[in-house]
């Protein structure tokens, strides 16, 4: 199986001031945790330095990049963009000191690679989809991006199965979506993607779950492919997934432009962010959407990306909607809807900040809030949620300057920052 990430074959080049936004607002969001570099809970003194001697853990090769809270956990999650990632999904405790370590989830077993590659074996056992075979057990998580727990306290995460990315890439299983138990810490399924979900440049940094309190086992979840432009939806009930296709999946060429942290450089991600709005009075939700390299909007309704049947039809081309653009310079990766302000807050990665849009309006450059922009400690805001208090978390993680240059271990480079929705969309066309 070979998988291509697009969005790192781009020219780099560094440039001299970067221009933003003012800050007129004021600082909205606090300081809740940041690092100059990342440390793990050990079982002991022994086990880390065994890990340093090993080369299995790196310290400057171990960025975090996506959050999310579950009760007294914030779950934080650690890609392998290149060697020595010491575990891939952790957490900390939200009362934690300000430069926690961070504990792996479930547990160290489960984020140890395993020994072979998919390639490797599939040429010792022979070709399959059931990719639970390469792994040391099949609650092992080899690479994760995003992570999201649901209102049936499951926490899903989807593996990319894929190490070392910026380096000699390694497949150690194919891409799959695992489901915990959050009480438990217990593995409830795990879901692999088989060979025709699958292209080439297919890439998977995202997971939005479509589930209610009230009807957990009917549960949806839509993994955007950034690199071949398309969603797959996956059925909890028919554990099933299948692979949906739009235009409006597609990155725009005339927004692929970065400037960022004194970097400048180009990327090709298409569909990117995705939320999933309010029930509306006929049962359905809205499912917004863009892509990473574009600063447009979309909806479609729910019942479409899960009809298998028509939304892999040609009927389905006119339900997808096009919500509007954000304006010049508001490219954006993750996206959050807030139902209790109606406002979808997202980052806004060129204006070091989080910007902020009430669904109630129209989708224009004028109903658009910057709700904070900080040069120093939103460079590069990577993800964001929204917990059940109304409190809004955002990870920063200066992703530009690790992949492309280097990152200054004297100062701090990683941050998650908090603000409570209603408070901080004062003063912002999105308090409506």
């Amino acid at each position: 199986m070979k998988l291509v990430l697009s969005s790192v074959v781009c020219s780099v080049a560094i440039v001299g001031a970067l221009v933003i936004l003012p800050n007129v607002l004021g600082v909205k969001l606090k300081e809740k945790f940041k690092w100059r570099e990342v440390s793990f809970a050990w079982p002991s003194e022994d086990a880390k330095q065994d890990a340093l001697s090993s080369g299995k853990y790196i310290v400057h090769n171990n960025l975090p990049l996506g959050l999310e809270r579950w009760r007294d956990k914030l779950f934080i999650t650690v890609p392998r963009w290149k060697s020595g990632v010491a575990a891939s999904l952790t957490y900390v405790n939200v009362s934690d000191g300000m430069s926690p370590d961070l504990h792996p989830y479930p547990g160290w077993d489960e984020n140890e690679l395993p020994a072979g590659s998919v390639d490797q074996l599939s040429q010792r056992n022979g070709a399959s989809d059931d990719g639970s075979r390469y792994l040391k057990n099949n609650a092992t998580i080899i690479s994760t991006f995003r992570v999201r727990a649901d209102e049936c306290d499951r926490l899903w995460v989807m593996d990319t199965g894929l190490a070392d990315i910026l380096g000699d890439a390694v497949q150690y299983a194919p891409p799959s979506l695992v489901l915990f138990d959050l009480y438990t810490d217990k593995l409830i399924r795990r879901h692999f993607f088989n060979s025709t979900l699958l292209k080439e440049d297919s890439f998977f940094a995202n997971v939005i779950v479509d589930a209610e309190r009230g009807d957990c086992d009917n549960a949806h979840a839509y993994i955007p492919d950034l690199g071949s432009y398309a969603v797959i939806v996956y059925s909890l009930a028919e554990d099933r997934a299948w692979r949906v296709k739009h235009n409006f999946f597609h990155f725009d060429p005339l927004a692929g432009d970065y400037n960022i942290g004194g970097v400048n450089f180009q990327w090709t991600d298409g569909v990117f962010g995705m939320a999933v709005g309010k029930r509306l009075l006929d049962g359905t939700r809205p499912v917004y959407f863009h892509a990473f390299s574009s600063t447009k909007e979309f909806m479609v309704s729910n019942t479409v990306l899960k009809n298998e049947s028509y939304a892999q039809s040609s009927q389905a081309y006119y339900d997808y909607k096009l919500l509007g653009d954000r304006g010049p310079n508001s490219q954006s990766s993750a996206e959050f809807y807030d139902s209790e302000t109606g406002v979808i807050f997202y980052t806004q990665v060129n204006k070091d900040g989080v910007g902020c849009w009430n669904t109630g309006m129209p989708l224009n450059a004028d109903t658009q809030g910057l709700v904070d922009s900080d040069s120093d400690a939103l460079v590069f805001p990577n993800d964001l949620k929204v917990d059940t208090e109304g409190t809004l978390w955002v990870l920063s993680d200066r992703l530009p300057m690790f992949i492309f240059t280097s990152l200054d271990a004297e100062q701090y480079n990683y941050r998650i920052l908090v603000g409570e929705t209603r408070e901080i969309i004062k003063g912002t066309p999105c308090d409506k």
